[in-house]
């Protein structure tokens, strides 16, 4: 997950506008959807474990 992050963050940078966004900002914005990521991959793998839901 984070190979891809990192790999869409380096295109971001070649090739869109992340390359006139300041170098903070795109850290930051690339630890942000990090983060997010890593939290909706764990809420996955707990929802998996406790089998189906009753809904």
């Amino acid at each position: 997950m984070l190979f891809i992050v990192a790999a869409l963050l380096l295109l971001g940078v070649l090739m869109g506008t992340v390359a006139h966004a300041p170098l903070p900002f795109t850290a930051g914005a690339a630890v942000a959807i990090a983060v997010w990521l890593g939290v909706f991959a764990l809420r996955e793998r707990h929802a998996r474990r406790r089998g189906p839901s009753a809904h």
